[in-house]
C-alpha cells in the first residue's frame, strides 16, 4: 500500500471542512447534549463503513450506467436534510441538558443514531468521494486489493470518528454555554438550521463528475 501516510492529511482536510455532518454534529450536541451527539457520531461512522464498503464493489459504478439512481440517492438526501433544518428551526428553546430523563436516554440515541446514518448514507458524493480517494492509496503490486481497500476503509471510519468526537464535544459545550442566553439559542438554532437547508438545497442541484 504506497502513500498511506499522505492519506492521513488528506483525511484531515476532509473532515476539517464545513459539511451537513459536523453541522449536524454540532447541532445535536448544542440542543440534546453528549450522549446524543456521540450517538450520532456512530452513526456516521456506520455510513462511512457502508460507503467503503459500496466503492469496494463498484456501485458508484452504477451512478454511471444509470444516472437515474444518483438523483434518486440525491433528492432522498437533500430531502432528508431539508427537513432536520426545518425541524431545528421550528424548535423553540433549547432542553436542558442537565436532568435528562434515563428512561428517555436509549430511545433518543437510537434517534441520533439513525440521523447520523442517513444523513450520510443519503449523500451520493460520499460514496463517490470513496471511490475516488480510496483507489489513489492503493498498490495492486502490494498484494490484495481488496485487503488494502479494508484497511484504507478502517482507517478512514477511525479518523472520521475522532474528528466527529471532538465536534460532538464541542457542540455539547456550545449547548451549555447557551443555556445561559435565550438570545444566542435562536441564533444557534437559525443559524444551524438555515446551514442544514442550505446543505439541502446545493444537494438538490449536485451533479456527477
Amino acid at each position: 500500500m504506497t502513500g498511506l501516510w499522505l492519506f492521513f492529511p488528506a483525511l484531515a482536510v476532509i473532515y476539517l471542512l464545513p459539511g451537513p455532518d459536523m453541522i449536524l454534529l454540532l447541532q445535536t450536541g448544542a440542543r440534546q447534549g453528549k450522549g446524543a451527539a456521540l450517538a450520532t457520531a456512530v452513526g456516521l461512522a456506520v455510513a462511512r463503513a457502508c460507503h467503503v464498503a459500496l466503492a469496494a464493489w463498484g456501485l458508484a459504478a452504477l451512478f454511471k450506467t444509470a444516472p437515474w439512481t444518483f438523483d434518486v440517492v440525491r433528492l432522498a438526501g437533500a430531502a432528508y436534510l431539508l427537513w432536520i433544518g426545518i425541524q431545528c428551526l421550528r424548535t423553540t428553546m433549547l432542553p436542558s441538558l442537565g436532568g435528562a430523563d434515563p428512561s428517555g436516554e436509549k430511545p433518543r440515541w437510537r434517534t441520533a443514531i439513525q440521523r447520523g446514518l442517513l444523513t450520510n448514507l443519503l449523500n451520493p458524493k460520499a460514496l463517490l468521494f470513496c471511490s475516488v480517494l480510496l483507489p489513489q492509496f492503493i498498490d495492486p503490486q502490494a498484494g490484495s486489493v481488496l485487503g488494502q481497500f479494508a484497511k484504507l476503509g478502517l482507517v478512514l471510519v477511525a479518523v472520521g470518528l475522532m474528528f466527529d468526537t471532538a465536534y460532538a464535544l464541542v457542540g455539547a459545550a456550545l449547548g451549555r454555554w447557551l443555556q445561559r442566553s435565550p438570545s444566542a439559542q435562536r441564533l444557534q438554532q437559525w443559524l444551524f438550521g438555515s446551514l442544514l437547508i442550505g446543505f439541502a438545497v446545493r444537494l438538490t442541484f449536485v451533479q456527477q463528475a
